[in-house]
């Protein structure tokens, strides 16, 4: 049986109401945080914020990239999860599974009521939560904005929204993007959201330690199955050389996927642990979410990640091989 609801004006009613009837609430993500889920985090926190504002509102997350701190209630973010708290009501947000949020899951299930909201979908519903999921949406922040009062929202909370639909379409470019994620996006600017400056500060800015790995990235490319693959690997080494980690090596797939003939790109960076996380992104017909998923991993059928053991040599091998029986 079907397990997840629809955003619809039953299910805003019902979030509200358990705001409303809530004292203490939590907000966690997944691991990695990215741009969806810190600006989903903190916009519906901003939000609880307005329409309960006597609610105590916790939100757990790893640390962040710093370019995300401009964001209100970024600096009040719990990032140690040895803490203890149970809240009534707590929010698992942009997050398909249990594994996925990480530290931060002990929060989540000590909750008297879970709601998850939620676009992926590799999400298999096996979380015990009410489940709003909807994967043809661009975003967790599109998906939250039809699911609360939008004439409540401040400009802080609208651009903290605005800011997850920007890095989950890839500023309005990937095929996620739909009629709706323009409306809602133009909505969250007439609200007070800053398009040029969250677009610049947060997608393109690069200081010169990461302009320079992206260099490396893109000379360390090569181009498999006759064109239609590229990838890219990145190891601990370089990095240290560099003077970045692993958080200034994003850009670095979408800057792989635009390359001329390319379906698929595959980059494979080394965490500091010594496992590698790759990021996949397709063109064309490949479902990197199904590749994914082979690996404890998850995403969207054109965005997708994992973490991986080996050799980056060894983890192309792998990958290559799952996405040629697809093309």
């Amino acid at each position: 049986m079907d397990r997840f609801c629809k955003a619809n004006a039953a299910e805003a009613a019902y979030i509200e109401k358990a705001v409303l009837g809530a004292e203490k609430i939590g907000i966690v993500g997944h691991i990695r945080p990215d741009g969806d889920d810190v600006g989903s985090c903190l916009g519906l926190a901003r939000y609880i914020g307005i329409i309960n504002p006597s609610a105590q509102v916790k939100v757990f997350l790893e640390e962040f990239p710093k370019d995300f701190m401009f964001l209100e209630g970024a600096g009040g973010v719990e990032h140690d999860f040895d803490t203890e708290y149970e809240p009534d009501l707590c929010f698992m947000l942009d997050c398909a599974d249990k594994k996925r949020m990480g530290g931060a899951a002990k929060f989540f299930l000590a909750a008297g009521e879970r709601i998850c909201i939620d676009h992926h979908a590799t999400n298999d519903g096996s979380i015990d939560a009410h489940m709003i999921v909807e994967p043809e949406r661009s975003s967790t922040c599109e998906l939250l904005c039809t699911l609360i009062d939008m004439n409540r929202l401040d400009r802080a909370a609208a651009e903290s929204l605005y800011l997850g639909i920007v890095h989950d379409t890839g500023v309005f470019k990937h095929s996620n993007t739909g009629f709706e994620t323009m409306l809602y996006a133009g909505r969250l600017i007439e609200l007070g959201a800053r398009p040029s400056f969250v677009i610049d500060y947060t997608f393109y800015k690069k200081t010169y330690p990461q302009n320079r790995a992206l260099g490396q990235v893109l000379l360390n490319s090569h181009l498999e199955l006759d064109g239609k693959v590229i990838v890219s690997s990145f190891t601990n080494d370089e990095m240290e050389a560099y003077g970045v980690k692993p958080a200034d090596l994003d850009g670095c797939i979408d800057q792989l996927r635009v390359t001329e003939g390319v379906e698929t790109a595959v980059f494979i960076y080394q965490m500091p642990d010594g496992k590698f996380k790759v990021s996949l992104r397709a063109n064309g017909s490949v479902d990197v979410s199904r590749i994914a998923q082979l690996y404890g991993g998850g995403g969207h059928i054109k965005a997708a990640g994992c973490e991986m053991e080996g050799t980056p040599e060894e983890v192309s091998r792998v990958l290559c091989g799952e996405i040629a029986k697809q093309l």
